[in-house]
């Protein structure tokens, strides 16, 4: 059976300056191309799409059934997925906080026992780096651990165009085998979660549902 494998969008900027608005969209895509590239089922999570309630209000907070529809439909993916790619620009030497408002609205439990692969870019040198860092605590606190090889792109207006693909200057080999490194070992993981989670882990470590007591040492 295909992995499926949800790719989330960590950038809500719709509108320029600065320009070319939107970099992140390219490279989701980019990432979905080498996912379908390997027969791996890739579907893109755009926040854009999704209507989350305001004020905050995470899905675990309403009864059973009763979250507004885009996030029990989202909450059903989520906990379905095999894995997880987190496609996020840099802000302030840290994470999208769109990606960390979308991700905070749904509980643990349903990222627990999955891979993930962390993904930034840029439109100057750095490509993101500083985000990665921040982003390694916050996907294994969510329980998705992030695999050891990360891809970062820096000036990446110039490496893909609006579609995700190659501009026709850069060599597309290249770029494909230090994708395919990094989505290569979430795929590994992701088979290997996948068998594992069949041998019900929250017998082990059941959920926090309730309150934050419930990490607290006897």
């Amino acid at each position: 059976m295909a992995l499926d494998i949800l790719v989330f969008l960590g950038s809500i900027r719709d509108s320029s300056p600065p320009r070319p608005a939107r970099l992140g969209h390219r490279i989701a895509q980019a990432t979905m191309r080498r996912l379908e590239a390997s027969n791996i089922n890739a579907s893109l999570i755009d926040p854009l799409d999704i209507t989350l309630p305001k004020p905050f209000k995470p899905h675990f907070s309403y009864a059973k059934g009763k979250a507004p529809q885009d996030m029990e439909t989202l909450a059903q993916r989520i906990g379905k997925a095999d894995g997880y790619v987190m496609v996020s620009p840099e802000y302030n030497h840290s994470m999208s906080p769109a990606l960390a408002d979308l991700l905070n609205h749904f509980g643990s439990s349903l990222y627990a026992y999955k891979p993930s692969a962390i993904v930034t870019y840029s439109a100057g040198q750095w490509g993101g780096t500083r985000a990665a860092v921040n982003m390694r605590t916050f996907l294994s606190e969510l329980g998705c651990l992030p695999v050891s090889a990360m891809i970062h792109i820096p000036k990446s207006q110039e490496i893909f165009n609006e579609d995700g693909a190659y501009m026709p200057e850069v060599d597309g080999t290249r770029w494909d085998g230090y994708f395919d490194r990094t989505l290569g070992q979430l795929a590994w993981w992701a088979k290997a979660a996948q068998t594992q989670r069949n041998q019900a882990p929250d017998a082990m470590a059941e959920p926090f549902t309730k309150s934050p007591s419930q990490r607290n040492a006897p």
